[in-house]
């Protein structure tokens, strides 16, 4: 997926002379090849991330295209503020880019693990905010992103638990895209690294699978007729269940198609042990095996009914 980024970088700068590239001091080996063909275009803004949210919003004000790149945990979570006064409210094309999403930096805990942050930026008006699942949401999310004339937010799991789609799918603006067809009942709802697992126990369910790559906003009458086909619908998500997807689906069909809803994300605590992202992955129940053993009881329940 990050190799898919920094493509899809490089080609939006040399098509764009407009196209500026501002890092907090990190991602050398990443942005190696923009650097490269680009140079021009590439700034590092140090260490300081928020006086670097403030150079992008005066550099969108005099014609750029900023596209801003941090770990999650500090772009958006540490820069609220400045991304909300100085972009939002002015509502400029500024990309956000948060990278090692969720509980990737799992080993340097919760102060680089951002499990809050589209929670943070849904209640912030006039920014979309994506989460692409596989290199090819993130290349069609990129370029939907570039498209837009307001402030977009990207998140990036750093982890590759590979490809969902074999081409580049069609992004409509808030729209779930249908990964996989079934018979079951329940459907399952899921973003950026959770739509994985969500097919792999679609596959053993039989179930349906719908990819969210655009999580705000979400398409309202969409959920509302995948409710209205289903029984019972389960969110999975690499976030906390307070304000991520599966907030944004209840919120969207509360009204007119109230079904029962399972969340799979990160409950109310901080991470307290270090270890690999599969580890971090357990000790929060968002492993497959932790998964499947919440889902396949709800889902056996609304078969028989």
């Amino acid at each position: 997926m990050r190799a898919a980024f920094s493509s899809a970088l490089v080609a939006a700068a040399k098509n764009d002379e407009r196209v500026v590239l501002l890092t907090g001091d990190h991602g050398y080996a990443l942005f190696d090849e923009f650097r490269r063909q680009c140079p021009s275009q590439y700034i590092n803004a140090g260490i300081a991330e928020q006086n670097m949210v403030g150079v992008a919003a005066g550099m969108a004000k005099a014609g750029f295209r900023p596209i801003v790149y941090g770990l999650s945990a500090f772009v958006p979570v540490r820069v609220l503020e400045h991304i909300k006064i100085d972009v939002c409210y002015e509502n400029l094309p500024v990309i956000f880019t948060g990278d090692g999403a969720g509980l990737v930096y799992s080993t340097l805990g919760t102060s680089h693990q951002s499990f809050e942050d589209i929670a943070c930026l849904r209640a912030v008006p006039q920014i979309d905010i994506m989460s692409p699942c596989d290199a090819h949401e993130l290349t069609a999310c990129m370029s939907s992103a570039l498209a837009s004339a307001s402030p977009v937010y990207m998140r990036m799991g750093k982890a590759d638990v590979g490809a969902v789609h074999t081409t580049l799918p069609r992004l409509d603006r808030g729209a779930l895209l249908k990964v996989r067809a079934g018979t079951h009942p329940v459907a399952l709802v899921a973003t950026g690294s959770m739509v994985k697992t969500a097919c792999t126990l679609a596959e053993e369910l039989d179930a349906s699978v719908w990819s969210a790559p655009w999580i705000k906003p979400l398409d309202a009458a969409q959920v509302r007729r995948i409710a209205s086909e289903t029984k019972a619908i389960v969110t999975l998500e690499e976030h906390s269940i307070a304000g991520g997807l599966g907030g944004a689906l209840l919120e969207a069909m509360a009204e007119e198609a109230p079904i029962p809803v399972l969340r799979i994300g990160i409950g109310e605590r901080f991470s307290h042990t270090a270890g690999s992202h599969a580890h971090a992955m357990r000790e929060h129940g968002l492993d497959i095996a932790t998964v499947r053993d919440r889902v396949q009881p709800f889902a056996s329940r609304w078969k028989s009914n």
